[in-house]
């Protein structure tokens, strides 16, 4: 009776979760990440640099780090429900007004703004989904939640070179891009409002018996896992060896991520592509990383040690990444760029599924947010490095094999400091 219980109410707040939180971030990385494409076009008509382009992509983390920790502190105490929605909407202006932007300064401050507008959301809704699923599922749905990323490219990159075919009433084809991504933000933020539930116990949509259930096993859970590692305080939290650790690890995250991300379409163009054609080709190794984060998700909760299945991807990611930087600018760069982008998108679950085997409640919250936090400074070191390296020898070579060094040391760190309990019911038992 009790399995029957848990199948059927996971399943339950699955379908009614994951699908909503799955568009939401989705179109998160749409409105981060619509720069690479317009960059395709805006970097000429603004006068735009490499380097400038590169730090305009980089200043967004300098706002969002700030910001993060505070953000996933008041969405634990006050609720997803209104925070989220708070998030949203003022992204979606801000990323709006990314079409009115006219030189390099106003691009840079636009950008800051975005990522004070943003900070939060992601480990807010790593943070959301341990309110929902017990242990056992983790690795799964946040993996369901990260497949927006290579989804973003499968979708994303055709949908944005589509755009900017557009040429209308005195505005630019970037700027059209802009406007019409960014407005969907701002209508789902308020969807947020009406369709997101902070808790279990707030749940209506649950049988009273599934609700009862859901709260009873994961208050079971956090007592046992403070049994295990001791109640953790949030200050405690923050200076956490293998939080700091984490930390670390995450910034190889942030740096191989967003150096590729914000420069694959230039380097994918440079074959001798059209501006369209270059985003339906974008989308290859997306899928091809979607693919990885699938099956990966679906095994992680099955693997011996996620730290080992994590260190191995993103192992391959860097040799991947090197390879690229080796091939260059031409149709075969898309073999080592799909390499990438497999192992990248399969380590990403398993990652995500290290902080909540040693935090819980209001420690999980800070935690999980200093590590994105911090972790996030890639985005600032990936494009600054590749965009330095394009302006200075005029190949993306050096930046992409500086990323592949960050990304291979921080493989060596997941295995050496990753918190080592072989499963999560090893870590209670």
């Amino acid at each position: 009776m009790a399995d029957t219980m848990e199948q059927v109410t996971i399943r339950k707040v699955a379908w009614r979760l994951l699908p909503f939180i799955f568009l939401l971030y989705f179109w998160c990385l749409i409105d981060r990440v619509n720069l690479a494409y317009a960059a395709l076009t805006m970097n000429t008509d603004l006068g735009l640099t490499a380097t400038m382009y590169s730090l305009g992509a980089s200043i967004f983390f300098l706002g969002y780090v700030t910001f993060e920790v505070p953000s996933n502190l008041i969405l634990e105490r006050y609720g997803a429900r209104l925070w989220i929605a708070r998030i949203m909407i003022t992204w979606g202006l801000v990323s709006t007004g990314m079409a009115f932007i006219t030189g390099m300064y106003s691009f840079l401050t636009l950008r800051l703004l975005l990522g004070l507008a943003e900070a939060g959301f992601f480990p807010g809704m790593v943070l959301y989904l341990t309110f929902w699923f017990p242990r056992a599922y983790r690795a799964r749905v946040i993996a369901a939640l990260m497949l927006a990323i290579p989804f973003n490219g499968i979708i994303g990159a055709p949908v944005a070179t589509s755009l900017m075919q557009i040429e209308a009433w005195g505005l630019r084809s970037w700027q059209w891009l802009f406007i019409i991504e960014g407005v969907p933000s701002i209508l789902l933020g308020i969807a947020v409002l009406f369709f997101m539930t902070d808790r279990p116990g707030k749940a209506h949509w649950l049988a009273p018996e599934q609700r009862d259930w859901l709260e009873q096993t994961l208050s079971q859970e956090r007592d046992e896992l403070e049994a295990v590692h001791g109640t953790m305080s949030v200050w405690r939290a923050l200076i956490e060896p293998r939080v700091l650790a984490l930390c670390l690890i995450y910034i190889g995250f942030g740096t191989i991520s967003y150096g590729i991300g914000y420069f694959l379409p230039q380097i994918i163009k440079g074959i001798g592509l059209s501006v369209l054609a270059t985003g339906f080709v974008a989308a290859i190794p997306a899928t091809i990383g979607a693919i990885g984060m699938v099956v990966v998700g679906w095994y992680s909760d099955r693997s011996a040690d996620r730290r080992w299945s994590c260190g191995i991807a993103m192992m391959v990611a860097a040799a991947g990444v090197a390879w690229m930087g080796w091939t260059g600018s031409i149709w075969f760069v898309l073999v080592p760029a799909s390499v990438m982008a497999f192992a990248l998108e399969a380590s990403r679950p398993l990652f995500w599924a290290l902080p909540s085997m040693f935090l819980s409640r209001s420690a999980a919250a800070a935690g999980i947010a200093l590590i994105n936090s911090v972790g996030n400074l890639g985005g600032i070191i990936g494009p600054v490095a590749v965009g330095w390296a394009k302006d200075a020898t005029q190949s993306f070579a050096g930046g992409l094999y500086f990323i592949a060094i960050v990304t291979a040391l921080a493989a060596v760190l997941v295995v050496v400091t990753g918190p080592r309990h072989v499963t999560v019911r090893e870590a209670i038992g």
